[in-house]
């Protein structure tokens, strides 16, 4: 499995390529198109990308942890978490890369 990590710039030389608009006009947009999402999901709507996935926020209840060193109890508070559930399209694409 490699190393690489697909990054923002990434994004951007990929929607300058195949787009044709100028480099910085990519990287505009894909600020705008992250921040869209960013700024839907921190308001707690879903975003759905269509043979993707789904991004989502989730409410976790307050509990009680236990700190593995010392075997204390430590309180966990309420939190929102951010997860992602990939699409069936996506899964398969996943899986068809582990047959190499």
């Amino acid at each position: 499995m490699s190393e690489k990590t697909l990054t923002r710039m990434d994004l951007s030389e990929a929607v300058f390529r195949a787009v044709g608009l100028s480099r910085n006009e990519s990287a505009q947009l894909v600020e705008s198109v992250l921040q869209h999402m960013s700024d839907a999901l921190a308001t707690g709507e879903q975003v759905k990308i269509s043979s993707f996935g789904t991004f989502s926020v989730r409410e976790k209840a307050a509990r009680v942890g236990r700190n593995p060193k010392t075997g204390e109890e430590v309180p966990i508070h309420p939190r929102r978490v951010l997860t992602f559930r990939p699409s069936h399209l996506m899964k398969d694409r996943v899986a068809a890369g582990n047959k190499r």
